[in-house]
């Protein structure tokens, strides 16, 4: 939307949090809860938000970085004092000003867009956003006259008996029109117990000189929530966390038990794809269609392909090609990539590796630090002896080979296309391709060995 700017309130400090963390920085669904404000504002206009920070200012700043204009609030004196902050260095803006805050993670940029729509329609000097709550305790009420124009706002305390039953609250979302704005900022007074400037105030002015003030309703209340303790903020986490899910279902993803799955905001997921109880899917992860998700796995900040099965497993910061299957209980570590139709087993655990096409690593592994080509087959309780203690080396397995079980790789070493490599062997040099190697000491058999001990005894 043209001429908007919009404004987050974010310096607050969250006492109730009992946190050293800045209040917006606490992460619902993985992500802060200012990220979820900041993307809602982006969405409705163009421009940066300008976010006003205050406690732990740099930490928000951090977080956020160039997605943002900031405004320093050094003392926190009050919403209104916040705004004024902004205000004076907006020098001849004209426009509208929308004013959210950064710990209320459920708002919708439908509902901030129905907001503005109808203020630039109606040419409000304000429009709030107000909803319907079964207890309005608290909250300031919506006073409307017979016509159902808003004609002010009753603050909880100040409420009379009648007042007190109206349902429809204002949540402190506004939309102002600027040089109404700045026109009555210069009277807010701090006349209260905290000693603080309040933007509810401004409306309450606007109203006295008769200018025009609308209000939108949110249909879901719940879009105003912004948690204060950490009660509510696992309140918030769990309707986030619907909400995600039901988006995704209604792209064509099963969720066998919602209320054990976990998706952040961030993560993309194929059509048919079936996740199972206990998974956990964080950051900028991927997932193609047709995959099988869980039981118990976490993916974090990956690329999944399609018809991918995998199950009680961890993968972080790794790239899996189509028709691969994963599990149980293997481990993928970062830099780690795994070609199509490969296979990784039960108990294994691969780290800045190599996967090739077709190949399997079906159990009791671990591959670190390897480019492993496509078609080889690696036996239980292979490992590479990647570090020396000092530095990592690499371990090169060409296409075809076949490296028996229980073996250790010592690196650097190249395998070579198609050799075999006996089972039981410390392999310290390259082997060339289509060769057998064998490294193991050469077995001993002594008979009777055990009459002759109990002979001893």
């Amino acid at each position: 939307m043209s001429n908007l700017k919009v404004v987050i309130l974010a310096a607050g400090k969250g006492k109730r949090m009992k946190s050293k963390l800045p209040k917006v920085l606490h992460p619902v669904c993985g992500v802060p809860m200012v990220q979820y404000v900041v993307d809602a504002a982006r969405e409705v206009s163009p421009e940066k938000p300008l976010v006003v920070v205050g406690y732990k200012g740099e930490e928000v700043t951090g977080a956020l970085g160039e997605q943002a204009e900031y405004f320093w609030q050094t003392e926190q004196l009050g919403t209104g004092h916040a705004v004024k902050i902004v205000c004076s260095g907006l020098g001849a803006f004209h426009g509208d000003l929308l004013v959210l805050y950064g710990d209320t993670p459920l708002v919708t940029a439908a509902t901030l867009r129905e907001l503005v729509a109808r203020h630039q329609q109606e040419g409000a000097a304000v429009t709030l956003l107000s909803t319907e709550v079964e207890d309005p305790g608290g909250y300031g009420r919506v006073l409307r006259d017979s016509d159902q124009r808003v004609i002010g706002i009753v603050e909880d305390g100040q409420a009379s008996s009648e007042e007190k039953a109206i349902k429809e609250v204002n949540t402190g979302i506004y939309c102002f029109r600027f040089s109404d704005l700045s026109e009555v900022l210069p009277e807010l007074r701090a006349e209260n117990v905290q000693g603080e400037y309040y933007l509810t105030d401004v409306v309450a002015i606007l109203q006295k000189r008769g200018r025009k003030i609308e209000a939108v309703k949110a249909a879901d209340s719940r879009e105003i929530l912004g948690p204060n303790d950490r009660k509510a903020l696992t309140e918030t986490e769990r309707l986030l966390r619907q909400r995600i899910l039901m988006r995704w279902m209604e792209e064509g993803v099963t969720f066998i038990d919602p209320a054990t799955t976990y998706v952040d905001p961030r993560v993309k997921l194929g059509a048919d794809t079936t996740v199972y109880p206990g998974t956990l899917l964080y950051g900028e992860t991927v997932v193609g269609e047709n995959c099988r998700l869980g039981p118990y796995t976490q993916i974090t900040g990956s690329r999944i392909g399609n018809n991918c099965r995998i199950f009680f497993s961890v993968l972080d910061a790794v790239e899996i090609g189509d028709d691969v299957n994963i599990g149980p209980y293997a481990n993928l570590r970062p830099g780690t990539v795994v070609e199509a139709q490969a296979k990784v087993g039960d108990f294994v655990e691969l780290k800045n590796s190599h996967i090739g096409k077709g190949s399997k690593v079906p159990h009791l592994s671990y591959i670190g630090d390897s480019q492993v080509g496509s078609g080889v087959n690696i036996g239980a309780g292979t490992i590479t002896c990647n570090y020396d203690g000092k530095a990592k080396h690499p371990t090169v397995i060409k296409d075809g080979a076949f490296i028996g079980s229980n073996t250790s790789l010592v690196a650097p070493v190249t395998i070579g296309e198609h050799a075999l490599v006996g089972a039981g062997s410390t392999i310290t040099k390259d082997i060339p391709g289509r060769a057998l190697g064998i490294a193991r000491a050469q077995q001993v058999i002594k008979e009777n060995w055990r009459k002759q001990e109990k002979e001893k005894d």
